[in-house]
């Protein structure tokens, strides 16, 4: 039997109506048609572009919690009450998928309310720890997603204390050009630097962005903070990527983890494992 489970994004339509803002299931990830209302805030612009820009940010961060991004979709469907909005909105459209090439309809339809001018939905599949993702890389060492039911998704497993953490927490501008090649570069980078741990990464509805990347020692904290590559990333980000970011750093002196051990019949209820570190 395949993982299954609802990712809820907070609007108040989905308690109103009974649907989830995405479903996983297995390594499909079904993302709900989405509107350009701010699930946060139940608010939406009169503008069809701003409409739009909000659905993918949405669907971004329903995305990030089933485990995938934009690079590991393969079906998306546009639906406008004004086939002329269509045209205003795709370079939108084309800096999320332009690089992905995902199959794609347009449909020209009435919707529910009407002040939503754009409805978009997307139909993605997860990556797994070891195989590709939809722009060729495989998963960071951060929480896995695995195709296994019984490990569907696992944080980055607690160590020995001390050690240390970064949490970055970010907010994202519309101006993502070249972010996610960077992003990728800079995650092969911090992969091969001594003293690395690991990284859990998670994305709000609202689209706050937070990773945790965890050192050994400050010295490997050190020498990634300094890294040239990093260094020129950070720089490019406060430039274009960021409307703004909060950086923590902080030493880990208690740790604990807890893991449920799957039982003889694979129903996971068979008890709890203790993962490493002090309790």
């Amino acid at each position: 039997m395949t993982e299954r489970r609802a990712i809820l994004g907070g609007s108040t339509f989905e308690e109103q109506i009974g649907y989830a803002r995405a479903v996983v299931d297995g390594d499909q990830v079904h993302v709900s048609g989405t509107t350009g209302f701010d699930p946060t805030t139940m608010t939406i612009s009169d503008d069809v572009v701003e409409q739009a820009e909000q659905c993918l940010r949405t669907i971004e961060g329903a995305l990030a919690e089933a485990g995938c991004a934009f690079a590991d979709v393969v079906r998306v469907r546009y639906l406008l009450p004004d086939r002329e909005d269509f045209e205003r909105c795709r370079p939108v459209l084309r800096r999320c998928f332009g690089e992905v090439r995902p199959a794609a309809s347009m449909l020209v339809c009435g919707l529910a309310d009407p002040r939503m001018k754009i409805e978009i939905e997307v139909y993605a599949r997860r990556p797994t720890q070891d195989g590709p993702r939809g722009d060729g890389r495989t998963l960071p060492h951060s929480g896995a997603v695995s195709d296994h039911p019984e490990a569907p998704v696992m944080p980055v497993a607690a160590h020995e204390p001390p050690y240390y953490v970064a949490v970055f927490t970010t907010v994202r501008t519309q101006d993502q050009d070249a972010y996610s090649e960077t992003n990728a570069r800079l995650e092969d980078l911090v992969r091969e630097l001594p003293g690395y741990l690991g990284m859990d990464h998670a994305q709000t509805p609202g689209g706050l962005g937070i990773t945790v990347s965890y050192f050994r020692d400050a010295d490997a904290l050190t020498r990634w903070r300094t890294d040239a590559e990093h260094r020129a990333a950070q720089q490019r980000g406060r430039a274009e990527w960021y409307e703004s970011y909060t950086l923590h750093v902080a030493k880990v002196e208690r740790s604990h983890g807890f893991t449920r051990a799957a039982d003889s019949q694979g129903t996971g209820t068979g008890g709890a494992r203790p993962r490493q570190g002090v309790r």
